[in-house]
């Protein structure tokens, strides 16, 4: 081989290389979750969307509004910072003008909301839109011929910026209690995976964060995130399936893109989780 061959096939893969380190469009991400829950052939599907920031993809929304529809959900659930405290909220209400009518969706705040200092007005924003906000509150619903329930908490800085004194931990054990003696497949929305060790000692079987936005930095097969929010170098729960004896943890590495701050082989992800009978 040439030289001149050499170079060009090296240079070939480097730019290759560069391409995949920092594409930033928009994957589909998929995880199955096996449960003894549902009646034979039974699935429920479930789209999850954390970390919008209100980031606009396409006209409208148009791309990740396609990207979600071609799933067909069962349920829509956005798992936090949707909105922003920066950026202003247009983004945020094409997406969930564009989701209407595609799926029920569910939704619980993350921290972002609650920094703007506009919580109140987030949320009602979003209550326009037909979305159920669960704020340490729970649903029962039937999905095809399978019983959920569907269950949120609010992100633990309402303690800091809406009700001073709150008691997070206790209330969201206190809130999710009665449901030890129901059933029905369980579903719990909570923007930081962090938290884990408080979500197990709760009856969910599955758990949907955001947050940890996959770390920002990975290297495929060798790390899996280098630096997460409240979980500092190398985060346990940067992003993917996590499993916990019964409970299924998954974790959105999020759909928003910051050029000032590459993700870097972590492109922005539509998280479609099926839950299906064993």
């Amino acid at each position: 081989m040439t030289r001149t061959k050499k170079y060009l096939i090296i240079t070939g893969l480097l730019i290759i290389f560069i391409f995949a380190a920092f594409y930033n469009g928009l994957v589909v991400r998929k995880y199955t979750v096996n449960t003894d829950k549902f009646d034979k052939d039974e699935s429920v599907k479930i789209v999850l969307i954390a970390d919008l920031h209100n980031h606009i993809y396409g006209e409208n929304q148009s791309k990740i509004i396609s990207l979600i529809s071609q799933q067909k959900p069962d349920i829509i659930a956005l798992a936090g910072d949707i909105a922003d405290d920066e950026v202003p909220i247009e983004g945020t209400e094409q997406f969930l003008a564009g989701i209407q009518g595609i799926a029920p969706v569910y939704y619980v705040s993350g921290n972002h909301e609650f920094w703007s200092n506009d919580i109140k007005n987030i949320k009602d924003t979003i209550r326009q839109y037909d979305v159920t906000i669960l704020e340490n509150t729970y649903q029962q619903i039937k999905v095809n011929n399978s019983s959920i329930i569907i269950g949120g908490v609010d992100d633990p800085d309402v303690v800091t910026y809406e009700k001073p004194g709150f008691d997070w931990e206790g209330e969201f054990y206190k809130a999710f209690l009665e449901l030890q003696d129901k059933p029905d497949f369980k579903i719990l929305l909570a923007h930081r995976p962090e938290l884990i060790e408080i979500y197990k000692r709760s009856d969910f079987d599955l758990v949907l964060s955001g947050h940890a936005h996959g770390g920002q930095l990975r290297i495929p097969f060798i790390l899996n995130g280098l630096y997460a929010p409240n979980q500092g170098w190398f985060p346990p729960y940067a992003g993917g399936e996590y499993k916990h004896d019964s409970l299924t943890h998954i974790v959105s590495r999020g759909v928003s893109f910051n050029p000032r701050l590459p993700r870097i082989f972590n492109p922005p992800e539509i998280v479609v989780v099926d839950i299906k009978a064993k």
